[in-house]
């Protein structure tokens, strides 16, 4: 057999598509029992993208943008990012700052390349989305998990992140609102951190917004609105989760002077630019009516109530509110069951696709996350399905 690069044995995966590639073939069979499948384990919004934003797609292919463009993103949408940004958050960001990707997973891979190497430690959360440690992982560099706990909400503390901090450390990643859990850390958290971090010029920070516009109770703080880190900010977003937008796999970051040419050379040797049409449609999401994004918010501000109250009700299982994201984070740890086995067996027996917690990081054991990214109706099927089974 031919020999690979000792990197490629080190990439992991991200589970969740797993799960849905089982949830979907057992679909494909009729579902279990004949019962249909009920998903809530991929992180994608249940909702159509919005009509104006496919228009505006299907428009830029009638009027022939169909080649090439600008490795960095199409100038006007690099524009209308900077535009949203200075609406979402007062920071005024230049265009040529801004870089328009393939998904927010890009940005990841970009970031973790650049300060990933042996010998290198690169701080992330545990439990987080998987994608952080398995890329880390690759370029070499050692994964410190930063603990994001059920006792502080599933936000991160500031001393746990300060306290890992090395001379080996590189990079530090953040999310907030969080994936798995829905945790939003407070802003007092996130000041004390920025100020920790002036004794650490060299680290640079990576934060994940996806989900900025998803929280229900504390606002979304962005790390852009702090001036004394923004020469060594990167900044995370994109239009998946926000403009139901996940198949159309469209991103932007934002970066410091001194790191985006070089992210501009991974553009231009890794995806050349990104699908010319999606980028349009991605103007028209940023610039347009976002009467479906408040629409779709308002469902999920329910749904939220409703899986809460659900989890709770369900022997062994205790939740508590998550602030942000469109997840729950229920400890299963009172039903006997290890993670794992009980979201497989679910899966197999009850035909409720979710996701065990050690998926995300070994923190997350005990733990399982529940997308409410679905109908009120599927969501109070699947929770009497998942009653039935742990009764039995």
């Amino acid at each position: 057999m031919t020999q690979t690069i000792a990197a490629f044995d080190r990439i992991g995966e991200e589970n969740a598509f797993a799960v849905l590639a089982r949830a979907q073939a057992l679909a494909a069979k009729g579902g279990v029992g004949g019962k249909p499948i009920i998903n809530l384990g991929i992180g994608q919004p249940d909702f159509s993208t919005p009509e104006h934003i496919i228009e505006a797609a299907v428009k830029a292919l009638r009027d022939e943008h169909h080649g090439y463009t600008d490795a960095r993103g199409i100038p006007a949408v690099r524009e209308g990012v900077a535009r949203y940004t200075l609406a979402r958050t007062g920071v005024d960001v230049s265009p040529d700052s801004v870089l328009i990707v393939p998904g927010g997973k890009v940005t990841m891979f970009a970031a973790i390349l650049m300060f990933g190497e042996p010998g290198a430690d690169i701080l992330y959360p545990d439990p987080g989305f998987p994608i952080y440690r398995s890329m880390i992982e690759f370029t070499g560099a050692s994964p410190v998990p930063i603990p994001i706990t059920q006792a502080n909400a599933f936000a991160f503390k500031a001393d746990d992140v300060l306290a890992r901090i090395t001379p080996s450390t590189r990079l530090i990643i953040l999310n907030s609102p969080a994936n798995p859990t829905g945790g939003v850390t407070p802003k007092a958290e996130i000041d004390a951190l920025v100020e920790g971090l002036e004794a650490h010029p060299d680290v640079a920070v990576l934060s994940d917004e996806i989900y900025e516009r998803m929280t229900y109770g504390e606002d979304h703080v962005s790390l852009l609105t702090y001036p004394s880190i923004r020469d060594r900010l990167i900044l995370l977003n994109g239009w998946s989760k926000t403009w139901a937008m996940t198949g159309w796999r469209m991103g932007w970051s934002v970066w410091p002077d001194d790191l985006y040419d070089k992210a501009r050379k991974l553009a231009v040797n890794a995806w050349s630019c990104v699908n010319a049409p999606a980028q349009w449609a991605g103007l028209a999401a940023l610039d347009g009516p976002q009467d479906d994004v408040d629409t779709m918010m308002t469902a999920f501000a329910q749904r939220r109530r409703l899986v809460v109250d659900g989890l709770n009700a369900l022997p062994g299982v205790s939740c508590i509110e998550p602030q942000g994201a469109f997840y729950a984070f229920p400890d299963i740890r009172q039903t006997g069951w290890q993670a794992k086995p009980l979201a497989n067996s679910l899966l197999d027996e009850t035909g409720v696709a979710l996701i065990g917690g050690p998926d995300f990081g070994t923190l997350g054991e005990g733990f399982i996350r529940v997308s409410y990214a679905a109908s009120a109706e599927q969501i109070e099927e699947a929770l009497d399905r998942i009653r039935t089974f742990l009764q039995r």
